[in-house]
This record gives C-alpha cells, structure tokens and sequence, in this order.
C-alpha cells in the first residue's frame, strides 16, 4: 500500500490564555492526503486551520494526536526537503534580484541545479534580474514560491498562493500546479479566492470551529451543502417587454410540466454556498445581493 502523503489522526491543539483559560484551536481532527492531490483548505478566521498548518509543517507541536508526512515525522519531512510551504509572513531581502535570491536558497538546500528550473517553473525569467524591492506583491509572491520549489518537495503547502496576482498570472500558476500534480506533486493550500478553490481544487476540506466540516471531492461538497438551482428558458411569446410574462409565471407555479419549457438545467451551488451554510456565513444572518455574499465569504477567508 502507497504511504500516503500526510496523514493526521485526533489532532488537537489547546492554547493558554493569559487569564488560565484553555482555549482548543484544534479539536481531533482526521486527514489523509495521497500523492498528486490539489487539495483546497478552507476555513473563517478561528477554524484553526493556520494553527493545522502550523502543526503540519513542523512548527508546533500538537497537544494531542499523530502526524505523519510520508510516513516520517515533519520536521524530518522538512529536513530531508520532501516539504515545502509558501507563507504570507516572512520577508525577502529587498536588495537581492530576484535569482540571487533562489541562489542563495538553493545554496543553502545544496542544489545550485535547480535556480534554473526554480526560476523557469515560476516564471520569472523576464524579471530574474530585478531587484526584490522593484518586484510588485504578484511577483514577490511567485518568487517565494520559486523558493519552495527549489528542494524539488514531494508536497507544497501554499498560503494565499496568488494574492496579487493578475487574472494571467494566476492561470498560469495553476496550470503550472496541475502539470506538478500529475508528475506526483502533492499540492495543498489556503485561499480566500472561493472561485479559485472551486476552479482547481480537485477535493475540499473545510474547517470550522476546529474541526472538519466537510472532506470530499469539491464537486460534491458543492452538491451536498450547497443545494441546487434550475435554470430554464419560457417558450416563445412568453416574454414581454419587461422580462418574464407575470401571468405565465403563475402559470407555472401551478403546472410546470405542461408549459414546454426547454433548456431546462440543473446545477449544483457555488462553493461559496456550501462554504456559508458550513460556517455559519454572515449571509444567513440577513439577506443580501449575490456580490455582497461573495465579498462576505471572501472576507471571511481572510
């Protein structure tokens, strides 16, 4: 049997607060993760998935529970440079270009081969010999995940992997992370871009209040939290000038099937839906437009 990229078994984590309070950040929490998966990991502030990230990457240790990255420990994982992770904290030295900076990285890693394929995979070769303080944020981050690929990882861990990236930029980073997935890389991140998690995540796992919510394909998580809508088109000289005929519209509040409607279709919900109904999302406190809930939900992934 394939020793499975990450496995974590009753995760827990408690906090002290300054008062004597226990706090549980992370309360027992399963996952597996097998090689070549792009698995998007969600939550609210207070889920505690940065406190799982922490834990998974080796940085704090749990209160409770087993982690195992490739059938070793993280730490161990990390050392042998079979994990990498792109953080949102953490700075580059501004006075560096670009490839002195992978340089120095792939120095320390003893793999001065792979500034080249760094540089290359990232898609910085335009800019390799810009300063990092002349870089805008989209490229500062692209370099940081240049960073995380110089090891050559077995799995990367992204945080917000492509914030201020431009729409371009952020196609082509994921077609660069499904090309590393079928080649085995495993890759898993945190993003508040619903859309983006939807678009290429191939599962979703979402937390809330500590715990998974929901682990499954993404498809389905939509499908089975999201609900579902119907869309179809009214026959001919059912419309009027102000849209949809009211009469026509009683109509079918009383008998649909015999109307002819056509272009009948049924689609699951957006992630987003299913991400709001899960966490107890500010929409179903009150009621609001389709762009507001999509800017709530985003904001909540913040």
């Amino acid at each position: 049997m394939t020793t499975p990229a990450l496995r974590a078994i009753g995760l827990t984590k408690h906090f002290r607060t300054p008062g004597g309070e226990t706090v549980t950040a992370v309360d027992g929490v399963d996952l597996t993760i097998h090689s070549g998966e792009i698995v998007a990991f969600l939550g609210p502030n207070g889920a505690g998935k940065t406190t799982t990230v922490d834990m998974l990457l080796g940085l704090t240790t749990p209160t409770s529970g087993t982690i195992e990255v490739y059938g070793t420990t993280p730490h161990r994982a990390v050392v042998e440079g079979r994990v990498s992770a792109v953080m949102q904290t953490g700075g580059l030295l501004p006075d560096f270009t670009v490839r002195e900076t992978i340089r120095a990285i792939a120095a320390l890693h003893g793999r001065p081969e792979r500034v080249d394929v760094a540089i290359e995979r990232a898609g910085l070769g335009p800019i390799a010999g810009r300063q990092v303080q002349a870089c805008s944020g989209g490229e500062q981050q692209r370099l940081k995940f240049a960073l995380a690929l110089v090891p050559d990882p077995d799995l990367v861990i992204l945080d917000e992997p492509t914030t201020g990236m431009d729409v371009g930029a952020r196609h082509e980073f994921w077609d660069t992370m499904r090309a590393d997935a079928a080649d085995g890389r495993t890759i898993v991140f945190a993003t508040h871009y619903l859309a983006e998690a939807d678009a290429f995540a191939d599962r979703t796992v979402l937390m809330a209040r500590g715990r998974i919510v929901a682990d499954g394909p993404t498809p389905e998580v939509r499908a089975a939290y999201g609900g579902q809508t119907i869309t179809f088109r009214p026959p001919a000289g059912r419309m009027g000038p102000h849209g949809v005929d009211p009469a026509w519209l009683d109509e079918v509040r009383r008998a649909v099937a015999p109307l002819g409607i056509t272009d009948l279709e049924v689609a699951s919900a957006s992630l987003e839906a299913a991400f709001l109904a899960l966490t107890g999302g500010p929409t179903q406190a009150h009621t609001t437009s389709p762009a507001e809930s999509r800017t709530e939900a985003q904001e909540a992934l913040r």
